[in-house]
């Protein structure tokens, strides 16, 4: 038994606030008691950098999401008014390692200028995404592409003292640069950009320092939980291996000792094309795949098609790359989703 998820076309949508997605994750979030004016004014990029961000400045901050309900972060290009926003705000969190392709334009543009800049997945171990998974992975850090990018000086602003960055900045493309940006997925790796992010709001804003350590640490004790109950929850399954269309479960995969195995690739917007459907097709009645993953944000018509070729049922495996109406009309947030995935993960690879 295996499993697949699969994606194709926007076909939901998000969660109508872009500037409190779902519910509230920092209890110090809960009631105001800092005046708006005194609040620091943080843009997001999508919506796990938004929880990650206002758990950890709870109510000194108000925190805005840039990509708006509707619309898949992936391919997600700010408007004039969106560059006019983030350049009137404190500061700009994002996740990086491709994910945004946008980001670097405003990285250079705020050389000179106040703004903040915040790579979350800064010095992470970032995968190469490739088209199969199970094939060989090489990984490499941000500081192994500085070094293959010496040759290339960029200028930086105020954020690089902030975040503690050296001296390099990355460009990425639509296609992530071969790059797989899905680092929130991986709890552990959740934690680092936590704490990455708690560092440089606290070198930027050092009278709230404290605060933001004291909830990130009641965050991250959240998130070590999650942690702990995916390596109980996956460690004895029947198989090992899932096989998704949108590849965005590799940091998951290998963090718990699962294999990934992408249809397409890297992007939503990567359809397969026949002879990739025809050899996953075989694939899955070979190996007796009885559940096929599809997301929220995206049409189901890959796992629909898979399913009804296979007799296989479908289920959803979500990377929370954005809120559902129906998510946050249950309050639900990242650490609710990824037990749905954790649930989801686990009865299909016990079948």
């Amino acid at each position: 038994m295996l499993v697949i998820s699969g994606c194709g076309n926007n076909t939901a949508t998000q969660a109508a606030s872009t500037s409190s997605p779902g519910a509230s994750p920092s209890a110090a979030a809960e009631a105001s008691s800092v005046p708006a004016a005194d609040k620091l004014n943080i843009k997001v990029s999508f919506y796990p950098m938004y929880e990650f961000t206002k758990s950890i400045t709870g109510d000194l901050a108000n925190v805005e999401v840039l990509v708006p309900p509707g619309v898949e972060p992936h391919d997600w290009e700010p408007t004039a008014k969106d560059m006019a926003d983030i350049s009137d705000a404190d500061v700009l969190v994002y996740n990086g390692a491709g994910m945004e392709g946008w980001a670097q334009q405003i990285v250079d543009g705020a050389a000179g200028s106040d703004l903040i800049t915040i790579e979350a997945s800064k010095g992470l171990q970032i995968i190469e995404g490739t088209e199969h998974e199970h094939e060989h992975e090489h990984e490499h850090s941000h500081e192994e592409e500085a070094a293959a990018e010496a040759d290339h000086d960029h200028d930086h602003s105020h954020n690089d003292s902030a975040t503690g960055e050296a001296d390099h900045d990355h460009d990425h493309d639509h296609d992530h640069g071969g790059l797989d940006p899905h680092v929130w997925l991986d709890p552990v790796m959740a934690i680092k950009e936590v704490r990455t992010i708690e560092a440089a709001l606290s070198a930027a804003f050092p009278g709230n320092a404290a605060a933001f350590h004291a909830n990130s640490d009641a965050y991250i004790t959240k998130l070590e939980k999650l942690d702990q109950d995916f390596r109980a929850g996956l460690q004895n399954t029947k198989r090992k291996d899932f096989i998704t269309q949108h590849a965005a479960f590799g940091y998951l995969a290998q963090q718990y000792g699962l294999t990934q195995v992408p249809i397409a690739g890297l992007s939503p917007e990567q359809e397969p094309s026949a002879a990739q459907m025809a050899k996953i097709v075989e694939f899955a009645k070979a190996n007796k795949v009885t559940t096929i993953f599809f997301e929220t944000l995206v049409s189901s018509s890959v796992a629909d098609t898979i399913a009804q070729e296979i007799g296989a049922k479908t289920a959803v495996l979500n990377p929370i790359e954005g809120l559902t109406e129906e998510d946050a009309a249950q309050n639900l947030d990242y650490l609710s989703l990824m037990r749905q995935n954790l649930a989801a993960l686990i009865q299909a690879l016990n079948e």
